[in-house]
């Protein structure tokens, strides 16, 4: 699910997924693959503003326009674009504010296969298998020596080809934040726990940052059993 959690200014992102085709549009979840690929470029452009383009791997189909010797091979990609703004800083007017962020995933798409008109109404042939909007809202409760807790709401909508994550959606996130006085804390203070309802199922996951966060290792499952993993580095420039 979206958060309204904003990197820290002039962030680079730089990783990769291997996803499993269950949360997926129906362009990947049939029976033509059991897992897809995606890689991305996220950059915090201001401490207001984050953008982002992704790349999910597509296989040839038979019986398609696609060649006979790309037939279940991964030999083409689908591309979408998102951005966030933050609209309201945590802790701006009253301590207890949360964070608002407004975002979109995937907001156009060509009329035709590689070329013609941006169509931005999601009409049949269109290929935004990303695509939603959404408002988020994000409250961090410290509790010292301990760890960080991060509260999420969000409300979704999208008109997404062959699958819709639309509706409310929740999250909660915990990060050990322990006295760095042993090689067990030190371990578990990269530790990022996660779970979340994102409009359609329940999910929970973990991110481990290495190397004073620039590496970080994910991991989902999806329902509960559809596991999806990936790394990313991430380097702040300013």
């Amino acid at each position: 699910m979206p958060t309204a959690d904003m990197q820290k200014d002039k962030t680079v992102m730089l990783g990769g997924n291997v996803l499993d085709k269950h949360p997926l549009s129906t362009y990947w979840n049939n029976k033509n693959y059991t897992y897809t690929y995606n890689y991305y470029i996220n950059v915090t452009i201001f401490p207001w503003l984050e953008v982002a383009y992704t790349c999910t791997l597509v296989k040839g189909v038979k019986g398609n326009y696609w060649p006979e010797q790309t037939w279940g091979k991964f030999r083409n990609q689908d591309r979408n674009f998102s951005g966030r703004l933050r609209l309201w800083k945590e802790g701006w007017w009253k301590e207890w504010t949360p964070q608002l962020v407004l975002g979109a995933n995937d907001p156009g798409s060509f009329d035709n296969n590689g070329g013609g008109n941006i169509n931005f109404n999601q009409e049949a042939g269109t290929h935004n298998y990303f695509n939603r909007f959404f408002l988020a809202a994000t409250k961090h409760l410290f509790f010292q020596n301990v760890g960080e807790l991060g509260l999420h709401m969000a409300y979704i909508y999208s008109r997404a080809t062959g699958l819709n994550y639309e509706g409310p959606a929740l999250g909660v996130n915990f990060r050990c934040c322990l006295p760095d006085t042993s090689l067990g804390n030190k371990i578990l203070n990269g530790l990022n726990l996660m779970a979340e309802y994102d409009a359609r199922t329940i999910n929970i996951g973990f991110n481990y940052a290495v190397w004073k966060d620039r590496f970080n290792l994910i991991a989902e499952l999806n329902d509960g059993k559809y596991l999806s993993a990936g790394l990313y580095f991430k380097i702040c420039l300013k």
